[in-house]
């Protein structure tokens, strides 16, 4: 990455590590000073990260994965959806819910719950209920949606996950190496980098810090749809040219008979 986006990683407050009492020694690779008491991050060696970080993204994306982002600390909650929507990716920002890879049939079953309570009241069935069922119902429409609604469309298990702070997230983590899930992640002084196959040390407490990182692998998830969408009519295109020539052949066969 060139200097300018390492100036930009500055700008965002993306090198402020925690306090050096609270630090794990495997980020020592990572810290470039201690200043005041607080671990200072090398943001050359973030930039160089998250350029790895991004490419590899971009290869699970274009190969037509989905990425799932968890976060659900308060400072990232909203900046993780609204990335993940503008990318059309789900994401988890309330409580994790148990299982939610390593038993991924049973959130399924809870998924199509949800849409079968949307089916009852496009087709009239709701109304057909009590008062008291109707209530019942609205309410454990609103609990799957505020939970399950943002992976609705997650029909199988993601090709990678998006972590932004591994401690916070740590059921997460455990079950996608479980699973052999790829975990990128934000990770800070505080954490250990060996949970995760693609680490990118920086900041994962400042909304200006997660801001910046999930900007940069959002614009690469993008490119890598962008691309997918073009070779997709690309060859679209290519299939019905060879479609419009076997129409030819046959004709020019049929007369030459």
């Amino acid at each position: 990455m060139a200097n300018t986006e390492v100036k930009e990683l500055l700008d965002a407050g993306v090198h402020f590590g925690h306090l050096t009492r609270k630090w794990n020694p495997n980020m020592a690779p990572y810290i470039y000073m201690e200043r005041n008491g607080i671990h200072i991050i090398n943001l050359y060696k973030t930039a160089a990260k998250l350029n790895d970080a991004v490419n590899a993204i971009k290869k699970i994306v274009l190969s037509g994965r989905k990425v799932l982002f968890v976060a659900t600390k308060k400072q990232a909650k909203d900046i993780v959806a609204n990335k993940a929507n503008s990318v059309n990716m789900p994401y988890i920002t309330e409580r994790w819910p148990g299982g939610m890879l390593t038993n991924f049939v049973t959130i399924r079953k809870a998924v199509k719950k949800m849409n079968a309570i949307d089916r009852m009241k496009s087709d009239g069935t709701f109304e057909t209920l009590s008062k008291k069922e109707k209530l019942q119902v609205d309410r454990q429409r609103a609990k799957l949606e505020k939970n399950l609604g943002s992976i609705s469309d997650m029909t199988r298990l993601p090709g990678a996950i998006f972590v932004v702070d591994t401690l916070n997230e740590k059921i997460s983590v455990q079950e996608a190496q479980k699973l052999k899930i790829p975990i990128f992640a934000m990770v800070d002084t505080n954490s250990d980098p060996n949970d995760v196959d693609f680490i990118i040390p920086s900041n994962d407490d400042a909304s200006k810090s997660i801001e910046k990182i999930l900007d940069i692998v959002c614009n690469g998830i993008q490119e890598s749809l962008d691309e997918r969408k073009k070779e997709k009519e690309i060859a679209e295109q290519k299939k019905l040219e060879e479609d419009a020539k076997e129409i030819d052949n046959t004709e020019t066969s049929e007369e030459n008979n």
